[in-house]
């Protein structure tokens, strides 16, 4: 069995069990919120320079 987890289907997966924290612990939205932002936003500025 191959066990590597490509971006197809690790993306769902990290979507899934944040819901779920956030659900348990709504103030973790923020930090998911927070870091999500600050991640997208290093990508897009990573390919300009």
């Amino acid at each position: 069995m191959n066990l590597s987890i490509d971006m197809i289907t690790f993306q769902p997966l990290l979507a899934l069990i944040l819901g779920i924290l956030i659900l348990i612990f709504p103030r973790i939205l923020n930090y998911a919120v927070a870091t999500y932002l600050i991640v997208v936003g290093v990508m897009g500025l990573s390919h300009h320079f």
